[in-house]
């Protein structure tokens, strides 16, 4: 910084114009409040590239740069030109001033310049990503030439706001399709929890080959597989990406650790983690401390905490709801409540929901109900649904039927729709023999006409995922599924099985 000053010291002393030079080099610092003055105050009007360097700095700042950038772009002194309202659009799209970008796409059409890929590319990302879905479908359309990036940019408006249905369709009748196209659909479908049909498109992209996934598809189809149990699926993935030395992407490695830990391998989990050494970031920590932790492994998730912060990494509040999770299985009141009161004094964390949340269920699993209830009760926010179903599922396995009758009551008021709040309080009643409560809640529930939602399954085969309804037929295989079912039955019944038809309180 200090040999830039010298030369911009010696440029204004020996009268020579080396605004270019010096401009660039305080990007690279950078420097953009320096650059900003340097152009405004220059003798001569610099040239317009120079002012969309900074705007594209500005555009790729923090949310405070924003004001300087539009006020930059107010008093140019060069005509500006597409490229200029292109930096200014993204930086309307980073930091939500749709507003001000409105504005701005009024001007460019007034100032005659060429409506280019560029401009329209990033004018539907700005109103696809200010959830301005009709003005930027109705640009879309407007448009007869539309490349790849076009089609890019809506498919990601349309999947960031949930609008997935809008998306397929355009992605379905896109005229050609890059890997982002793809990723762009895997991801929405991800996000926004339809996992089965995340999985679907991946594996079409694999399966197709016209296009190979690369780094963000993979770490954006392996939490689908992580929800779904789809490991068979994760392995092949692991593999591609290890073949196509993918592996050293941190985002790739802490979505393959969290996808074998969520599907139940947290030997491998804990591999790819010891692997990834120092690429190793917060994320990674975390979730091979709430693996570890929700494994029954929670020595060895306390132990990679303490190293953790040996390490000098600073623990957010996520890695304190692994920690009280270890705790919880490990059955560690002490420790637990330790780490709890701690996390504003040492983390300058302050409890959220989650938190509170593993602290009833930590207390109420080592039947310390009363003090769990009074936590309750004492908590900065209102407890939701999360904290008084663990009261309930505490209170179901001690047998409080007082505590769980007060729990049941706040459940019913912000879930009346589930009925399996009321099927545990249910089997709490009869398990102390009081069976008018029972038939009176099942009475309520008969009156209130709940329906149970249908129990499913999903099995992995060759890397599809197959979901079964109870006495499900939509499968297409589902008469050779039914045929080996039967067979199975039989076999069993001539080994001498008796299926137990007792009859048993409903969970």
């Amino acid at each position: 910084m200090n040999q830039i000053k010298q030369i911009h010291a010696f440029t204004l002393r020996n009268g020579v114009d080396d605004i270019q030079l010096l401009v660039l080099k305080l990007l690279q610092v950078p420097n953009l409040p320096y650059a900003h003055a340097l152009l405004l105050s220059h003798p001569h009007p610099p040239p317009t590239f120079l002012y969309n360097k900074l705007f594209q700095a500005y555009a790729r700042s923090d949310g405070s740069a924003f004001e300087p950038c539009a006020a930059l772009f107010a008093r140019m002194r060069r005509p500006p030109n597409p490229h200029s309202f292109v930096f200014l659009f993204t930086a309307c799209a980073v930091f939500s001033r749709p507003a001000y970008g409105r504005s701005l796409h009024a001007r460019f059409l007034l100032s005659g310049l060429p409506f280019d890929a560029f401009v329209a590319t990033s004018l539907i990302d700005l109103y696809a990503k200010s959830g301005l879905l009709d003005s930027a479908r109705r640009l879309f359309d407007e448009i007869p030439l539309r490349d790849v990036a076009l089609w890019n940019s809506m498919i990601r408006g349309y999947s960031r706001w949930g609008e997935l249905d809008n998306a397929r369709e355009l992605f379905d009748t896109m005229p050609l399709r890059n890997a982002i196209s793809w990723t762009s659909m895997v991801s929405g479908y991800a996000q926004n929890g339809r996992y089965e049909e995340a999985i679907n498109v991946f594996s079409r992209m694999w399966e197709k080959g016209e296009v190979k996934p690369n780094e963000v598809t993979l770490a954006s189809v392996l939490p689908a597989c992580a929800h779904l149990g789809a490991m068979e699926l994760g392995e092949k993935i692991e593999v591609y990406a290890r073949e196509n030395r993918m592996v050293g992407n941190v985002f790739v490695c802490n979505a393959l650790l969290e996808m074998y830990a969520k599907c139940g391998n947290i030997e491998r989990a804990r591999k790819v983690f010891d692997e990834m050494g120092a690429s190793r970031n917060l994320c990674s920590w975390n979730s091979m401390i709430m693996g570890l932790a929700v494994h029954g492994k929670w020595h060895e998730g306390l132990e990679l905490f303490h190293e953790m912060k040996a390490r000098g990494i600073r623990p957010d509040d996520i890695t304190l709801v692994g920690v009280l999770l270890a705790c919880t299985h490990g059955g560690l009141v002490d420790d637990g409540q330790y780490f709890f009161n701690s996390m504003e004094r040492d983390f300058l964390i302050t409890p959220k929901l989650e938190h509170y949340g593993c602290m009833v269920d930590l207390l109420g699993r080592a039947g310390f109900m009363k003090e769990a209830y009074s936590l309750i009760t004492s908590m900065p926010m209102e407890p939701d649904s999360v904290i008084w179903g663990a009261l309930l599922g505490a209170c179901s396995f001690h047998g409080d039927i007082q505590l769980a009758e007060i729990a049941a009551e706040f459940l019913y008021k912000l879930e009346p729709w589930n009925s399996g709040n009321l099927v545990i309080l249910s089997n709490i009643y009869a398990l102390s023999g009081r069976w008018n409560s029972v038939a009176k809640i099942w009475k309520m529930m008969k009156g209130k006409q709940y329906r149970k939602s249908a129990g499913y399954s999903i099995i992995e085969l060759d890397g599809s995922m197959h979901k079964f309804l109870v006495e499900d037929k939509s499968h297409p295989q589902f008469k050779a599924i039914y045929t080996l079912l039967d067979e199975i039955i039989m076999s069993m019944r001539l080994l001498g099985y008796k299926p137990n038809f007792s009859l048993q309180v409903e969970s």
